[in-house]
Protein backbone atom coordinates (compact mmCIF):
# COMPACT_ATOMS: atom_id res chain seq x y z
CA UNK A 1 0.00 0.00 0.00
CA UNK A 2 1.65 3.45 -0.73
CA UNK A 3 1.93 5.69 2.08
CA UNK A 4 0.40 8.50 0.55
CA UNK A 5 -2.69 6.00 0.77
CA UNK A 6 -4.68 6.63 3.78
CA UNK A 7 -5.48 2.95 5.89
CA UNK A 8 -8.83 2.20 5.47
CA UNK A 9 -10.62 2.49 9.07
CA UNK A 10 -10.93 -0.66 11.08
CA UNK A 11 -15.21 -0.56 10.44
CA UNK A 12 -14.68 -0.72 6.69
CA UNK A 13 -11.98 -3.49 6.94
CA UNK A 14 -14.36 -5.12 8.82
CA UNK A 15 -17.05 -4.78 6.36
CA UNK A 16 -14.76 -5.78 3.82
CA UNK A 17 -13.81 -8.78 5.48
CA UNK A 18 -17.81 -10.41 6.06
CA UNK A 19 -18.56 -9.85 2.53
CA UNK A 20 -15.32 -11.89 1.99
CA UNK A 21 -16.88 -14.33 4.28
CA UNK A 22 -20.33 -13.93 2.56
CA UNK A 23 -18.83 -14.50 -0.66
CA UNK A 24 -16.74 -17.62 0.60
CA UNK A 25 -19.49 -19.22 2.18
CA UNK A 26 -21.65 -18.92 -1.43
CA UNK A 27 -19.38 -21.93 -2.87
CA UNK A 28 -19.90 -19.93 -6.30
CA UNK A 29 -16.34 -19.77 -7.08
CA UNK A 30 -13.44 -21.78 -8.28
CA UNK A 31 -10.57 -22.67 -6.27
CA UNK A 32 -8.33 -19.88 -7.80
CA UNK A 33 -11.01 -17.52 -6.53
CA UNK A 34 -11.50 -18.75 -3.29
CA UNK A 35 -7.87 -19.55 -2.05
CA UNK A 36 -7.34 -15.21 -3.68
CA UNK A 37 -10.37 -14.22 -1.37
CA UNK A 38 -9.09 -16.21 1.70
CA UNK A 39 -6.00 -14.67 1.33
CA UNK A 40 -7.25 -10.75 1.08
CA UNK A 41 -9.19 -11.86 4.18
CA UNK A 42 -6.60 -13.57 6.07
CA UNK A 43 -4.76 -9.89 5.10
CA UNK A 44 -7.94 -8.05 6.44
CA UNK A 45 -8.10 -9.77 9.36
CA UNK A 46 -4.37 -9.49 10.75
CA UNK A 47 -4.81 -5.45 9.55
CA UNK A 48 -8.29 -5.38 12.28
CA UNK A 49 -6.21 -6.78 14.85
CA UNK A 50 -3.25 -4.55 14.80
CA UNK A 51 -5.65 -2.03 14.64
CA UNK A 52 -7.71 -3.46 17.87
CA UNK A 53 -4.14 -3.53 19.49
CA UNK A 54 -2.89 0.12 18.81
CA UNK A 55 -6.64 1.25 20.37
CA UNK A 56 -6.05 -0.94 23.01
CA UNK A 57 -2.33 0.20 23.62
CA UNK A 58 -3.65 3.92 23.84
CA UNK A 59 -6.54 3.59 26.30
CA UNK A 60 -4.06 1.71 28.47
CA UNK A 61 -1.51 4.99 27.96
CA UNK A 62 -3.91 7.45 28.61
CA UNK A 63 -5.75 4.96 31.91
CA UNK A 64 -2.22 5.23 32.97
CA UNK A 65 -0.97 8.68 32.47
CA UNK A 66 -4.44 10.15 34.14
CA UNK A 67 -3.36 7.55 37.16
CA UNK A 68 -6.50 6.24 36.53
CA UNK A 69 -7.19 2.11 37.52
CA UNK A 70 -5.70 -0.22 35.09
CA UNK A 71 -7.92 -1.78 32.96
CA UNK A 72 -9.56 -5.05 33.31
CA UNK A 73 -9.98 -7.87 30.90
CA UNK A 74 -13.00 -7.34 29.31
CA UNK A 75 -15.23 -10.54 29.82
CA UNK A 76 -18.22 -10.88 27.13
CA UNK A 77 -20.18 -12.89 29.44
CA UNK A 78 -20.92 -10.33 31.80
CA UNK A 79 -20.50 -6.94 29.74
CA UNK A 80 -24.32 -6.12 30.31
CA UNK A 81 -24.58 -6.92 33.64
CA UNK A 82 -21.72 -4.61 34.75
CA UNK A 83 -21.99 -1.47 33.18
CA UNK A 84 -21.22 1.19 35.25
CA UNK A 85 -23.43 4.09 34.06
Amino acid sequence: MPEDQEQPTFEKGLQELEEIVRTLEGGDLSLEQSLKLFEQGVQLSQRCRKQLQEAETKVEILLKKDDMRVPEPFDVGTADQNVPF
